[in-house]
């Protein structure tokens, strides 16, 4: 998983994230570089999880240029027919975060990947709450919000655990197309 964080919220998703897939993190720095070995790690992987906040309704620039500099795996096609997945989070309900996965979508589409949707039903209920599972109601990927003057460790337990299972998610999606047997695709 490949994430950037500004203030600590993203970085405790994608904990919650990595948790669920076992995977490892890879930090996006404050100059949108990886660590050497971070983009090793990428190539090897079955699945990438892309992470970011929603800042002027798309992802923070830090990520815009680590996705810039995927074109190097790009012209590659080191990602190709990897899984993909991704999640989100602003200070505002909607906050636009909506553009942010569509962008990863795309980013995923541009190396050739697989999407994994999130499968979950929204929580859309009158007696829904602020902790239930996916209450932010998205099909694409995870989202999370957690108000501005809230420190990350005020998250919603419930958007943690939504990105807990979507990690899961990816994980089990990734391991059955490793071992699908590879007749149909020639």
């Amino acid at each position: 998983m490949v994430f950037h964080s500004g203030y600590g919220h993203t970085r405790r998703m994608a904990e919650a994230v990595a948790d669920g897939a076992s995977g490892s993190l890879i930090a996006i720095d404050a100059q949108g570089n990886i660590p050497e070995d971070g983009w090793n790690t990428l190539d090897a992987a079955d699945a990438i999880i892309f992470g970011s906040p929603t800042y002027m309704g798309g992802p923070s620039w830090q990520f815009k240029r680590f996705a810039d500099t995927s074109s190097k795996p790009w012209f590659a096609e080191a990602w190709k027919d990897k899984v993909f997945g991704g999640f989100t989070n602003s200070a505002s309900m909607n906050g636009d975060k909506l553009n942010t996965l569509q962008y990863f979508v795309l980013l995923a589409g541009q190396h050739g990947g697989l999407w994994v949707s999130l499968a979950m039903k929204p929580a859309n209920l009158k007696a829904s709450k602020r902790d239930d599972l996916n209450r932010m109601g998205l099909y694409i990927a995870p989202m999370a919000q957690c108000d501005a003057d809230a420190a990350a460790d005020e998250m919603s337990a419930g958007d943690l655990e939504t990105g807990r299972l979507y990690g899961l998610r990816v994980a089990e999606i990734a391991a059955r197309l490793a071992i699908a047997p590879t007749a149909w695709t020639q």
